[in-house]
C-alpha cells in the first residue's frame, strides 16, 4: 500500500455564531481596568451602572475605568474618579488584582481601597449611582469580572477590621 499526500482543503460549517459573512474574525481585546472602591462612614459602597450603549450595558460596577497606554494605575485611579464621580483621591490603597474572560475581551481589573478622597461622589457621565451594603450587592444585577470584588467586600462587612 502506497501512501500519497496531495493539497487537500475541506469546507468545514461555520459555527452559527460565526455565519455573518460580513464580520470580520472576532480577536479579543485585552484592557487594564482600575477599579475604586469607595465606602462611605455607614459602611455602604458606591457603585454604578454601566450605560445602555456601552459593552454589559445596564449591569452594574464599582467606579473606574481603563488605563491609558503609558499611565500608572493610581494615576489612572485618580483620572478616572474625578472624571465619573468628582473626586480626589488622596489615599488609595492596592487591594486585589483580578483577570477575567469575557466571550469577546479579557480585562485584568487593578482594585483599590479608596481611604480618602475629596469632594462629593455625584454622576458627572449620566450613569446611575448608588450607596449598598456589602450584604446587599448580591442582589444586584453587577459584571461578572466584579464577583470576587464583592465577595471580598462581604467577608470585610462581615470581619470589619479588613483595611
Amino acid at each position: 500500500m502506497s501512501l500519497q499526500i496531495r493539497k487537500e482543503v475541506q469546507a468545514l460549517s461555520r459555527a452559527p455564531e460565526l455565519s455573518d459573512q460580513s464580520a470580520a474574525p472576532m480577536v479579543a481585546s485585552n484592557s487594564n481596568v482600575v477599579v475604586g472602591l469607595i465606602l462611605d462612614g455607614q459602611g455602604r459602597v458606591l457603585v454604578s451602572q454601566r450605560a445602555t450603549g456601552a459593552h454589559m450595558g445596564g449591569f452594574w460596577e464599582f467606579p473606574g475605568g481603563k488605563q491609558k497606554a503609558l499611565e500608572g494605575r493610581q494615576e489612572a485611579l485618580e483620572r478616572e474618579l474625578k472624571e465619573e464621580l468628582g473626586i480626589q483621591v488622596l489615599e488609595a490603597q492596592p487591594l486585589m488584582v483580578l483577570k477575567h474572560d469575557y466571550p469577546d475581551r479579557c480585562v485584568c481589573l487593578d482594585v483599590f481601597l479608596v481611604q480618602t478622597y475629596e469632594g462629593q461622589p455625584a454622576s458627572l457621565e449620566c450613569q446611575a449611582i448608588a450607596w449598598i451594603l456589602p450584604r446587599d450587592l448580591r442582589n444586584v444585577r453587577f459584571l461578572p469580572a466584579d464577583k470576587p470584588i464583592i465577595e471580598a467586600l462581604i467577608s470585610r462587612d462581615e470581619c470589619p477590621r479588613w483595611e
